[in-house]
């Protein structure tokens, strides 16, 4: 999830955000308040009735849950009941998708198991309910945003990273992100957000032997929610007991990066609500805001360390504007003293910020030299040859399959190393 001037795969995610998705069927009305809810619904939300995402549901059997949502909440006759309904679906939305991606339960639809694009479409489906839902009783602005907030969490595992009682392992915070640039190919995946399921509430074992456990959870890819202050909500109450944190997002093709240094500039690629935004890295205290942070993770033993058959590097390089000037110019080596960001070595994307506002909020806690923490771009998720078109091909194949199915062993064994380094 990178977005960097001069880097592979910016030109082609470029027309990815401003293009235009190829035209597919829309797909039926599923609820009462279909028609409500189709007239409040987000850029996100409005891909929902493309042939792909209903493909997706049904595929995977979670073509269901919007409509199950949808029947609960007709039935809420206070605020308190609506609350109850939103927490109960949203987590439980989180839990099936976990299970489905480790393996537990039974098999629904033909879609293999590790797909993270089930949760992220049938979320959607559970907002695009709730943001047309028309209860008996008054429901403000602020109230329906409240519960849109509670089903963002509960939905994304984010008020459920809590580590068991005992000090015999290590604690690992890992996050994912939703699929991205979606409207230039709508079918797409993030082998992040993949990981993340597929690793939540998993114990693994170190390279220095000792076990540890890994909480996961799933971001938004959207500006405001940041600015909103949602990844320093969700890691302020995991990061102080965490023994590591890494946050992951899709980057380059073919190879992983392990990103040195972290800048506070937005450079404005839209996001998946078709939004722009271009600036500092808006944070609590601005005043006390560092133009970068870096990683502590031990990015010499993971690179060095056979964790897969994807290269792994040490991504050093960032775009600053020297001190006392005002062009940018790229480092191959890290920033200078007095410089200001405008791309960290992950980018200036989403990816880059949300490692900014992690290492950011671990040397706020004060853990900087305590706590091995940074971010992991993996290699970019593709499809098999011969269905890399949009307009014509299918939404999966064994190849694309293989690909996400080793990007998430590597990440597991990554982390492994990381956490016994």
């Amino acid at each position: 999830m990178r977005r960097t001037p001069g880097l592979l795969l910016v030109s082609a995610v470029l027309g990815t955000a401003l293009g235009t998705a190829p035209a597919h069927s829309a797909a039926p009305a599923h609820s009462a308040g279909a028609e409500q809810a189709a007239r409040a619904a987000t850029v996100e939300e409005q891909r929902l009735d493309r042939a792909v995402p209903q493909e997706i549901l049904r595929r995977s059997g979670f073509d269901s849950v919007a409509r199950e949502f949808a029947h609960s909440l007709r039935t809420a006759d206070s605020y308190a009941e609506a609350e109850r309904t939103v927490t109960s679906h949203g987590s439980r939305l989180w839990h099936r998708a976990v299970d489905r991606a480790q393996g537990r339960g039974p098999v629904t639809g033909d879609l293999s198991r590790d797909d993270d694009r089930p949760l992220y479409w049938a979320r959607l489906g559970m907002t695009r309910e709730l943001r047309g839902w028309r209860p008996g009783f008054k429901v403000s602005d602020a109230v329906r945003s409240r519960l849109l907030d509670r089903l963002e969490q509960t939905s994304r595992g984010q008020d459920t990273m809590a580590f068991p009682r005992g000090g015999r392992f290590k604690r690992i915070v890992l996050t994912g992100f939703d699929p991205f640039t979606l409207d230039r190919d709508i079918r797409i995946s993030n082998p992040s957000g993949a990981t993340a399921l597929a690793l939540d509430g998993t114990w693994i074992r170190t390279a220095d032997g000792r076990p540890a456990r890994i909480e996961a959870a799933v971001f938004p890819v959207r500006w405001s929610d940041f600015a909103a202050g949602t990844v320093e909500r969700a890691l302020g109450r995991v990061l102080p007991r965490a023994d590591l944190f890494t946050t992951v997002s899709q980057g380059r093709v073919g190879r992983f990066d392990v990103e040195r240094t972290n800048g506070a500039w937005r450079g404005g690629f839209p996001d998946n609500e078709n939004l722009s935004r271009t600036g500092t890295v808006p944070v609590d205290d601005p005043a006390a805001q560092p133009q970068w942070t870096v990683t502590t993770l031990p990015y010499a033993s993971i690179t060095t360390a056979d964790t897969g058959r994807f290269p792994v590097y040490d991504n050093t390089a960032v775009t600053e504007i020297p001190a006392g000037g005002t062009d940018p110019v790229t480092r191959p080596d890290g920033p200078t003293p007095g410089s200001s960001a405008r791309a960290g070595g992950g980018g200036n994307y989403l990816s880059n910020e949300i490692a900014y506002r992690a290492t950011l909020l671990r040397d706020r806690l004060g853990r900087h030299d305590s706590l091995p923490g940074g971010h992991v771009h993996t290699p970019v998720l593709q499809f098999g040859a011969g269905n890399t078109d949009p307009a014509t091909g299918t939404v999966t194949d064994p190849e694309f399959v293989s690909n996400r199915l080793d990007v998430i062993a590597q990440v597991r064994s990554i982390v492994s190393v990381a956490a016994g380094g």
